[in-house]
C-alpha cells in the first residue's frame, strides 16, 4: 500500500513490496530513494527524505512559478526487490541509503552476515543494470552513502568488502577521519573540502562493519576522493566519484560514511517524529539518542561542512537544476 506524505510542494511515497507505483505526474520532479535497509527502521533513510524536503521548500518560489513539485519515491530494494527501471524515464536523481549486513547479498542468505540479515539476492542484477544506465546517462545523477557506497564499489569492480577485524579495531562508529586524495584537492567541486581539513584530513560520521579495499585498476572516468586515515598497506576507499558533469559537478558519487546525519538538534527532532509515528520503538529511540552528545561535541562545524559538500549540496544543486529545466 502506498503511503503518501505531502505538503504544498513536496510528497513522499514509500512503495510497499508488490504494489504498483503511483501514476506518473509530468509536473513532478520524481526523486528515487534506493532504500537499502532491508526492512529495518533507519534514521538515515528519513534524514535523506528530510534533506530532499528541505531542498524542495527552498525551491518553493521556482516550483510555484512553474506549477511543479518534488516527489520522493522510496524503493525497498533489498527486502522488496524493488529497483527502478531507468528506461521508464521517471527519475533523473537517485539517492542511495545505508543498510545492515554484508555487501554481497549471497553472504546474507542464511543469517550468516553481520547483524544476521537474510535477503534474496535477486535484486542485485537489476540494480547493476540501473547503475549502468545512470553512469551512461549524462542527465542522470546518483548520490549514495554507506551500504550504497559498497554496492557501487562492487558493481564498478573497484573495491571489495572486508570485515573490520580486531587488527583494525573492529566496527567503526563515531566521528572518524578521511584523508583526501590529491585528485580531491584539485577537483572543481571537492577542492572546497580543504576549508574543513586539517592538512588533508576531514571529519566524517562513521558507522560500518566493512571496509572497501581497492581491488585493482580504477574504472575509466572514476576518481578516488578519500581513503581511511588508519595506516595500512591496504587502506580502505571511503569516497568515490564515478562520473561528473562537464562543468565539474559530481554526477555519480558515493561515500562510506553518513553525511545525511546532520546537527544533533535536527537528529533529535527526527527521532521524536519517528517515535511518535511508530516508525521506531522506544528501544531504538533510546539507542539512537545515545549518539546525540557525540554529534553535538565532536568537530560539529567541520563535520557538517564536509557533509554538505559531499551530500546535501549535491542534492540541492541537482534539484535546483531539475526545477529550472523542462
Amino acid at each position: 500500500m502506498l503511503d503518501p506524505s505531502r505538503d504544498s510542494r513536496f510528497e513522499e511515497y514509500r512503495i510497499a513490496p508488490g504494489t504498483a507505483l503511483p501514476p506518473r505526474d509530468e509536473r513532478a520532479i520524481e526523486v528515487a530513494v534506493l532504500d537499502m535497509n532491508c526492512g529495518y527502521a533507519n534514521v538515515g533513510h528519513d534524514a535523506i527524505v528530510a534533506i530532499v524536503r528541505d531542498c524542495a521548500r527552498a525551491l518553493e518560489p521556482e516550483l510555484e512559478r512553474t506549477g511543479r513539485r518534488v516527489r520522493v519515491l522510496s524503493y525497498p530494494v533489498r527486502d522488496g526487490l524493488a529497483v527502478p527501471d531507468h528506461a521508464l524515464g521517471r527519475h533523473r536523481l537517485y539517492v542511495g541509503t545505508g543498510g545492515p549486513g554484508h555487501l554481497d547479498p549471497r553472504e546474507n542468505a542464511s543469517e550468516g552476515g553481520v547483524e544476521r540479515v537474510r535477503e534474496d539476492p535477486s535484486w542485485e542484477a537489476p540494480l547493476w543494470k540501473l547503475f549502468d544506465a545512470i553512469a551512461a546517462d549524462e542527465n542522470a545523477a546518483l548520490y549514495g552513502v554507506c551500504h550504497t557506497f559498497g554496492l557501487v564499489c562492487r558493481w564498478a569492480g573497484i573495491a571489495e568488502p572486508a570485515l573490520r577485524g580486531p587488527e583494525k579495531g573492529g566496527p567503526m562508529s563515531g566521528v572518524g577521519t578521511n584523508v583526501l586524495t590529491p585528485q580531491a584537492l584539485a577537483h572543481p567541486w571537492f577542492a572546497q573540502l580543504a576549508a574543513f581539513a586539517e592538512g588533508d584530513a576531514v571529519p566524517v560520521l562513521d558507522s560500518r562493519y566493512y571496509d572497501l579495499l581497492p581491488s585493482g585498476a580504477m574504472r575509466a572516468g572514476a576518481t578516488p576522493i578519500a581513503f581511511e586515515s588508519a595506516p595500512s598497506p591496504e587502506r580502505a576507499l571511503t569516497m568515490l566519484e564515478i562520473a561528473r558533469d562537464p562543468g565539474g559537478m559530481p554526477r555519480f558519487f558515493a561515500v562510506n560514511s553518513h553525511p545525511e546525519i546532520g546537527a544533533h538538534e535536527r537528529v533529535a527532532e527526527l527521532l521524536q517524529r519517528m517515535l511518535a509515528s511508530g516508525k521506531i520503538d522506544r528501544a531504538v529511540f533510546e539507542a539512537r539518542s545515545a549518539m546525540l552528545p557525540m554529534l553535538r561535541d565532536e568537530r560539529p562545524e567541520a563535520r557538517l561542512g564536509v557533509a554538505r559538500a559531499v551530500f546535501t549540496d549535491l542534492i540541492a544543486a541537482r534539484l535546483a537544476r531539475l526545477a529550472t529545466t523542462a
